[in-house]
Parts: C-alpha cells; sequence; structure tokens
C-alpha cells in the first residue's frame, strides 16, 4: 500500500528526514534528484538512522558507525552486519510516496 509521506521540499539533499508510514519510523533521504526509504532502526545496537550522516548513498549509524546503502538497506560496513528494510518511493509532483506492506 502507497503512503503519501511528506512533501518533496521537506526532504533536502544530503540529510535524513525521519516520517511515521504505516505506522513505522521510516528514514527518507535524498541524493540528486532520487529519494530513498529504509528502516530508521540500526540492525546492530538498535540507533536512530535519521540521527546518522548521510554521504553519497551511505547512512551511517550515530552510535558506532555501521554504514547501509540508502538504496537498497543492505549492512556495507560491517561485512557481515545485517541490513534493514527498504521501500519503493516514487515522487510526485511535490510530494513523496512510500510503498508499505
Amino acid at each position: 500500500m502507497e503512503h503519501r509521506a511528506v512533501a518533496l521540499a521537506e526532504v533536502p539533499p544530503g540529510r535524513p528526514v525521519l516520517v511515521e508510514v504505516g505506522g513505522t519510523a521510516v528514514v527518507l533521504t535524498r541524493v540528486g534528484e532520487a529519494v530513498y526509504a529504509c528502516g530508521d532502526v540500526c540492525a546492530h545496537r538498535g540507533g536512530a538512522l535519521h540521527e546518522g550522516r548521510l554521504s553519497g548513498f551511505r547512512l551511517a549509524c550515530p552510535l558506532h558507525g555501521w554504514l547501509y546503502d540508502v538504496r537498497t538497506g543492505q549492512c556495507l560496513f560491517p561485512p557481515r552486519g545485517a541490513g534493514v528494510p527498504s521501500y519503493p518511493v516514487r515522487v510526485d509532483g511535490d510530494s513523496v510516496f512510500v510503498e508499505f506492506p
């Protein structure tokens, strides 16, 4: 099911934004013109990823530095770390929609 999350202007490039979609915390990131959505809770120790630092497609957990690819939710560091869920995003005009089960 698709949910309107926020206005596109509320997702500035390079800064993670916390939204609630279907009752779940989701972090939105904007890299260039593309917007990505993934789970906000780090798989390692539960850090809030929206408080982390975004560098390109990499989002670092603020607690211990685990790195996630915002396009897929895959953990990049450490290499055997668990990923976070990722969700399809659609931008329509000035609105950001997230598909959430």
